[in-house]
């Protein structure tokens, strides 16, 4: 018998040295060839960013360059993209203003959907009067309409980066609360869960260790399509003139701009901030859906 259960083990071992691991390399190729849209949205994401990070070696001009001499250029000639109403290039105000929109979604989203997901957590957990008390405040949270409260926070903290990121983390924080606990709450009633309860495991560790690994293919799925949500709502205070200030190079000053005061004269100038916020939040959705149809396990083989 004894003998028996070696052999068992040495084959098992054997087996599972044999078997090919699945290395990253190898997951994004699966991934690139289940998902197309998916990888398109990611190789658009991943453009935008590195575009944003390099702007300062891409651009063609610097965006704050006056020349009235140029003001109103159409676009395809020496500018590309034309030119603004005060002789400004248009394609390095573009690349600019990518810093902006990547900077504020991605820190919004990051911070919001983490505090979100740890309040989700705690408050599922916990149950009782303190899930019921986050829960109210979760309710009246959400009782507002997102770009009335986003308006009204920029009303009284004054346009800034900082206060459009403390914007967004506001408007974006219910949401990923009340989704995260959801799923914790059926979570916190498996085996494995009650098993880890019964032999004495703390609150802390339960959370930690094995609570939240099995929600973090919702947090990535929730963080990727909160994304494009989160550089709609940026590119709308800034069109609001609520957002970032004026004289800084964003995506939504340059629609404001284009689109009220000079639609007549030189369309272009709202035209192409338009199709790049387009082109960018539907990247980002197509993106977010092939994660959720990846790491759903509802999903899979559908």
């Amino acid at each position: 018998m004894l003998v028996d259960r070696n052999r068992e083990t040495a084959a098992a071992e054997t087996l599972a040295t044999l078997r090919p691991k699945s290395t990253l390399p190898v997951a994004l190729l699966r991934f690139c060839a289940q998902q197309p849209l998916g990888a398109f949205g990611a190789a658009v994401l991943i453009f935008a960013v590195v575009v944003a990070v390099l702007a300062p070696m891409l651009a063609p001009y610097s965006p704050t360059a006056i020349e009235v001499a140029e003001k109103f250029t159409p676009p395809f000639g020496k500018q590309i993209l034309g030119t603004d109403e005060l002789g400004r290039d248009v394609l390095s105000r573009l690349i600019f203003g990518a810093r902006i929109s990547m900077s504020v979604s991605l820190l919004s989203v990051g911070i919001a959907i983490s505090a979100g997901t740890l309040i989700g957590i705690f408050s599922a957990y916990s149950g009782g009067k303190t899930d019921l008390a986050i829960q109210r405040l979760v309710d009246t949270m959400m009782a507002f309409p997102a770009i009335i409260m986003a308006l009204a926070l920029m009303a009284a903290l004054g346009a800034s980066q900082t206060n459009v990121i403390v914007a967004l983390v506001v408007i974006l924080l219910p949401g990923a609360v009340r989704v995260v606990r959801s799923q914790v709450l059926s979570i916190k009633e498996q085996d494995y869960t009650l098993a880890a309860r019964a032999i004495g495991a703390g609150s802390t560790r339960i959370m930690f260790r094995h609570i939240l690994p099995n929600v973090m293919a919702t947090y990535i799925v929730l963080s990727t399509i909160t994304l494009g949500y989160a550089i709609v709502v940026e590119a709308s205070l800034s069109f609001l003139g609520v957002g970032i200030p004026p004289d800084i190079a964003s995506w939504g000053g340059m629609l404001n701009l284009g689109a009220t005061t000079y639609i007549d004269v030189s369309p272009w100038l709202s035209v192409f901030p338009g199709i790049t916020i387009a082109v960018i939040v539907f990247s980002v959705n197509l993106l977010g859906d092939s994660l959720r149809d990846v790491l759903d396990p509802r999903l899979r083989g559908r």
